[in-house]
């Protein structure tokens, strides 16, 4: 038995929900740890497909449960549709496929009206936020004042909260030159979803402590990606949270030495979605086609990603900061049909070559990457079911990408849907 997180290893959209998917079919329970409805996970089984914002990845297994921890801010609106539309498909989900944590911070109406009015006010040097609420939910976590899942189950304690908070956000939005926010009608609406969610309101943390004692399979899942981190990533373009390997232990309360095994998920090219610098982004035609063949626009927002050749350099900064165990190579068929394929293996800075991401914003910024040429492949990947079924050009990619990382490919993606994935290790054990 095992514990494993799974890991975006790039800035994001890397295809976690659909490894998570296929994981979750041995876990007994998968745990989303951090973020919020600004990040989307896209399943497809038997041709069907569902976008999740909140609910965790497991939530099609039938013997699995799902848990929504304290590190994540929870939209409770957004969860309710959630919730109405698996409902709308046969899934009725109760406490035994899903909890969420009663000390998850909420995301208030005034959360998401703050972070358009920002947004609009930066003009051209916004951060590119999916203004969904989820930077000022998380400063009221910080500022101790944040309104939790388990307010909303009793009205004196929502009182009591947001005698704390909400005129002062009232007068952050005036000074953006936004309405407030009429306290009334919020909190009589904030209780009605607080009724509907009740029944799965509980002590989520403790639970998943004693899965994780008990020696349960155990699947953490991440939002966003590695480089997105609050700390760690391309600061200011990140989110609001902590998406590496470390935050487990602090988002739900482990010990670090109870995480056994780490997976990074890596996309075969590299793709960012919003502001913020971005080395390898292929600006042309091949950028348009790496787009429209990978289908890469935003399952939350919609928005198209920018697409560009995969760079090692910030997947070697990746894996010094998670310690990956394995990886797993998604949408390596989208690079079907291309002659030549370029890897990002370091950057020129200032005349000389560094082999992982500078930490520095103003170094990045003057960074050129350093390219290593290797052989594309022709045909159709989506129906091959082995790794000796692949071009061996494609077979030379995967083997050049562990040489380089020092981490083995345990999984590759050749399509969307859930079968359309080699094994090639087992990453529970491996």
């Amino acid at each position: 038995m095992a514990s494993l997180v799974i890991i975006g290893a790039q800035w994001g959209d890397e295809g976690k929900g659909k490894v998570v998917d296929l994981l979750a079919q041995r876990a007994r329970m998968v745990v989303r740890y951090q973020g919020g409805n600004n990040a989307g996970h896209t399943l497809v089984v038997e041709g069907q497909k569902t976008i999740l914002h909140l609910v965790p990845s497991g939530i099609l297994q039938a013997d699995t449960r799902n848990v929504i921890a304290q590190g994540v801010v929870v939209d409770p609106a957004v969860l309710v549709r959630e919730l109405d539309a698996l409902a709308a498909r046969g899934l009725h989900v109760g406490p035994e496929q899903l909890v969420i944590s009663a000390r998850a911070a909420v995301i208030m109406p005034y959360h998401c009206a703050i972070d358009a009015g920002r947004e609009s006010r930066l003009g051209a040097g916004r951060i590119g936020t999916t203004g969904r609420g989820i930077g000022p939910a998380y400063e009221d976590v910080a500022a101790r004042r944040a309104v939790r899942v388990g307010d909303l189950l009793d009205r004196a304690r929502l009182d009591a909260r947001l005698d704390r908070v909400l005129d002062e956000r009232n007068a952050t939005l005036t000074w953006l030159g936004s309405e407030p926010i009429a306290r009334e009608a919020m909190v009589t609406e904030l209780l009605r979803l607080g009724e509907r969610l009740r029944p799965l309101v509980t002590d989520a943390e403790c639970l998943v402590r004693d899965a994780v004692e008990a020696d349960v399979d155990v699947l953490f899942e991440g939002a966003q990606g590695v480089l997105l981190d609050v700390l760690h990533g391309t600061f200011p373009y990140v989110t609001s949270s902590h998406t590496v390997s470390g935050a487990v232990a602090t988002s739900v309360g482990v010990p670090p030495w109870r995480v056994d095994h780490v997976l990074g998920i890596v996309k075969a090219y590299t793709s960012r979605v919003g502001e913020g610098p971005f080395p390898t982004e292929l600006t042309d035609a091949l950028g348009d086609r790496l787009r429209e063949v990978g289908q890469e626009f935003g399952s939350t927002t919609g928005r198209p990603r920018r697409c560009g050749w995969l760079d090692l350099a910030a997947l070697r900064y990746a894996h010094r900061i998670n310690g990956f165990t394995g990886l797993a190579v998604t949408k390596l068929d989208v690079l079907s049909g291309l002659e030549t394929l370029k890897v990002c293996v370091g950057y020129r800075v200032d005349g000389r070559v560094v082999d992982a991401l500078p930490a520095d914003e103003g170094v990045l910024a003057r960074a050129e990457p350093v390219y290593a040429e290797l052989p594309g492949w022709q045909g159709d990947l989506s129906a091959v079911e082995s790794l000796e079924a692949l071009p061996r050009e494609a077979r030379g990619y995967l083997d050049f990408i562990e040489r380089e990382l020092g981490v083995p490919v345990a999984l590759v993606g050749v399509g969307p849907g859930r079968r359309q994935t080699l094994e090639l290790r087992d990453p529970w054990t491996d």
